[in-house]
């Protein structure tokens, strides 16, 4: 199955991100997602993207403090105002989407009515603006699990798949099993697992094949599935200060092309 391939538009870190858009337009991506949500750098992304023929598939909505989302009081008002931005700058751009995160941390939160009163609140906002909230795995199952259940029925709310995220916290379980037709997209990067006997961040966010995913075993999965949307990339040159921007990005295409055909 022929899917698009893509990339953070934000790739190369410090860089002006529309010099970095004509780095990956070069390099053969198709599309891109962004993790800027205000207005006016959202304005900029979509019209050099639109230049140069790539898709911007969805924002990546903030998650700093996201764990205050079920917590009462008023300070998960940052993060909740941070995800209506990122819808409406969605909407007001024709992204059809954004990415959001449900808890963070090895020991979040517990799901409560109050949080989910709040996340019921986004998603008829998301739905009013007709953009859609894709829910991402990350350390805990059973919240984003949850979610699936209690949005089955809403068109409004669909899934991210991090693989990743799934190799390094919850290495037992396979998300698309959970997630099934109801994937749109994707966050593509390496690591080695997690080591439990290290309090190291797991989650390195690697060019594939640097780390020891078995990428072959993810497209059986999203074969299986009849997965359609695109093979997104989520790395940065953070973790590769040696390679040039142009190296750097080249390798990245190389890398999601041979996934692409496995």
């Amino acid at each position: 199955m022929k899917r698009k391939l893509g990339i953070l538009a934000e790739c190369v870190s410090g860089e002006e991100v529309c010099l970095t858009l004509d780095r990956i337009a070069n390099a053969g991506f198709e599309t891109v997602f962004s993790g800027a949500y205000d207005i006016k750098t959202v304005e900029k992304v979509k019209k050099k993207a639109d230049e140069l023929n790539l898709e911007v598939e969805f924002l990546h909505a903030p998650f700093t403090n996201i764990n205050s989302m079920w917590i009462p009081g008023e300070s998960y008002k940052t993060v909740y105002d941070g995800m209506t931005e990122s819808i409406d700058s969605a909407a007001a751009c024709g992204i059809k989407a954004i990415v959001a995160h449900v808890s963070s941390g090895w020991n979040p939160p517990e799901i409560c009515d109050l949080g989910l009163k709040r996340y019921d609140e986004l998603v008829e906002y998301a739905e009013k603006k007709r953009v859609i909230v894709a829910f991402e795995n990350l350390r805990k199952v059973g919240n984003v699990s949850y979610f699936a259940d209690r949005y089955e029925s809403c068109d409004y709310v669909r899934f991210c798949y991090d693989c990743g995220h799934e190799h390094c916290y919850t290495e037992t379980v396979c998300f698309p099993d959970i997630f099934r037709d109801r994937m749109i997209c994707t966050h593509i990067h390496d690591n080695f697992g997690r080591n439990r006997e290290s309090d190291l961040e797991p989650d390195l966010h690697l060019m594939p094949f640097d780390g020891d995913i078995d990428y072959s075993k993810m497209m059986r999965k999203l074969d299986e599935y009849c997965y359609t949307g695109s093979l997104m990339l989520e790395i940065s040159t953070d973790p590769y200060p040696d390679k040039t921007p142009e190296e750097f990005i080249s390798q990245a295409y190389s890398r999601i092309k041979k996934i692409s055909s496995m």
